[in-house]
């Protein structure tokens, strides 16, 4: 029987999950997922994503593929997988691809959006953005943020824990920071990105920006290398993994998409 490669774009509310990856005490998005692709199917089945999302953290275009034996179109993987998930997961896109496509190594890029409200007051938006009730110097900000643009080792931004063979240099291509109706929105795109990377440099920009870190701080906390040398995380509510890049030319479409998606999610 011949085996299909499918890439699938999904959607998820991450608030009720402990994350993208598979673990034994806690539910994640990828059981859920390989957990209806098996029931489909008659037999396990098990997916590749373009990377982990950690706990509480939310996706508008996270990629994965397995393959299957089913004729189906993309339409109909669309219309099976979502009539069998939970509504915080949604399928937004299928695609009939070829065996040497890799959801994780054939990404080449990566787009994150982090979200800041100062409504520390309101219920509905707790689990979506993070909240900060000081006023942020924005102008200021950028001005840190590009010490973070081009080729970096980005050691003393992840993990501890981070496996010492995994390497850190990564680049950033773009790092903006915009403010919006009500919110702030912090923009990084990049090759890749280490384990809690973002959030790092995420709350270290938010320090900046309360005038608690100075741009001199900041560069040399980036240059020891020093997996001890910052101690900011933000929260994961505000995080959103927005897009990953194959190159191909639906990018551009996808990335609107999850523009689309983000700004609605935004004005709720």
């Amino acid at each position: 029987m011949m085996m299909q490669r499918i890439k699938m774009i999904c959607s998820y509310d991450g608030s009720a999950y402990r994350g993208w990856q598979r673990q034994s005490n806690a539910r994640s998005i990828q059981v859920v997922i390989e957990e209806a692709l098996s029931k489909m199917h008659k037999h396990p089945v098990s997916i590749t994503a373009s990377g982990r999302t950690d706990a509480y953290v939310h996706a508008i275009g996270q990629v994965f593929h397995f393959d299957s034996e089913k004729e189906l179109d993309e339409f109909h993987w669309c219309a099976a997988l979502n009539s069998m998930l939970p509504k915080d997961i949604r399928i937004q896109k299928a695609e009939l691809t070829d065996s040497h496509f890799h959801a994780r190594f054939s990404a080449i890029a990566k787009r994150y959006e982090y979200l800041i409200t100062d409504r520390i007051h309101d219920p509905f938006i707790q689990k979506y953005m993070a909240l900060e009730k000081e006023r942020l110097d924005v102008a200021y900000m950028r001005e840190c943020a590009q010490l973070f643009l081009g080729t970096h080792d980005f050691t003393s931004f992840t993990s501890a824990k981070i496996d010492a063979r995994k390497p850190r240099i990564k680049t950033i291509y773009g790092l903006d920071i915009k403010e919006e109706d009500g919110f702030l929105r912090m923009s990084f795109i990049g090759n890749g990105f280490l384990r809690y990377m973002v959030r790092m440099l995420a709350q270290t920009l938010i320090e900046a920006g309360k005038h608690r870190l100075r741009k001199e701080e900041i560069r040399r906390m980036l240059e020891s290398k020093d997996k001890q040398a910052c101690r900011y995380k933000a929260s994961p509510q505000g995080l959103y993994l927005v897009w990953v890049s194959y190159g191909g030319k639906e990018d551009e479409s996808e990335l609107s998409y999850a523009y689309h998606a983000l700004s609605s999610c935004a004005r709720q």
